[in-house]
């Protein structure tokens, strides 16, 4: 193995860096030996001073030659007219713009007139037609009234009219078991004979009787008042009713027609104590008794 090969490699550009290295000292010595020799360099000084024995007179000045007055420019006539056709055009402009401002303006206050007119006369006729709605309303509620009062007047004249049909209806038919009664008996309608058949029943049986109609009277009470009613019944030999009549009435048409509907439905009465029942008995019904 030779020398040449233990050797290292050689770096690359190792010359190029060599001779960098000698040309920025030689720049380095240069400005040294200069910085040393630039204070050392004198030169010699003069100094002089100038006199003048003879009195030099300045050159007169030279004046420009006058120049004449510009002439005032003369006017444009047509600028001019050109100007106030154009300012004649803008007033225009503005007239007409002021116009058409004004007629909007005019226009819009008729339209607001107008739209306050109809809302006006909307709810006028919106007034008048709630206006007929009641009045229709309160007439055809009064012709109701009209209407029901005439059919209760009516209705109370037909129970009325049939009340009292059945009053005398009751009324013939008592006076007729009565004639039969008192034939039957041997007497007379309207006789104050003292026979056995007329003897007064007793109170106890009375009572019995008041006993058996009272529950079956249907009668409202307001409590204001007491009417009392004094019945007159005609009876069968076997108690049966025959027919009854108001002879004494209590001032309450409607507790009278109630007590006479009562002694229908009882249709009889018991027996006396001696198993009699009178043919004519009076019984008196009071309403709080």
């Amino acid at each position: 193995m030779t020398a040449a090969t233990l050797r290292p490699p050689e770096v690359e550009g190792i010359g190029r860096g060599l001779v960098f290295a000698l040309i920025a000292h030689g720049l380095l010595i240069l400005a040294l030996s200069y910085g040393l020799h630039w204070h050392s360099d004198s030169e010699p000084a003069f100094e002089a001073e100038l006199w003048s024995t003879v009195p030099q007179v300045a050159a007169p000045r030279e004046e420009a030659p006058a120049q004449p007055e510009p002439e005032a420019p003369k006017p444009d006539l047509k600028a001019q007219q050109q100007r106030a056709e154009e300012e004649a055009a803008e007033q225009q402009r503005e007239a007409e713009i002021a116009i058409a401002k004004d007629k909007k303006r005019k226009e819009e206050q008729a339209r607001e007139e107008q739209v306050k007119l109809e809302r006006e006369k909307a709810a006028k006729e919106a007034k008048e037609k709630a206006d007929k709605l009641a009045k229709d309303k309160a007439a055809k509620e009064e012709q109701d009234r009209k209407k029901l009062k005439d059919e209760k007047t009516a209705k109370d004249a037909k129970e009325a009219k049939a009340a009292k049909d059945a009053d005398a209806k009751r009324e013939a038919l008592r006076q007729e078991n009565l004639r039969r009664i008192l034939g039957m008996a041997g007497g007379t309608p309207g006789s104050t004979g003292n026979a056995a058949q007329n003897a007064a029943p007793s109170a106890g049986w009375v009572g019995r009787v008041k006993g058996k109609v009272r529950p079956l009277i249907i009668y409202s009470d307001d409590g204001a008042t007491n009417p009392t009613a004094d019945v007159q019944v005609a009876l069968a030999p076997d108690g049966r009713i025959l027919g009854s009549k108001i002879i004494k009435a209590s001032g309450d048409a409607e507790w009278d027609r109630a007590v006479l509907r009562a002694i229908d439905k009882a249709e009889t009465l018991p027996r006396d104590t001696d198993g009699r029942v009178p043919p004519v008995i009076i019984l008196s019904f009071r309403l709080r008794e």
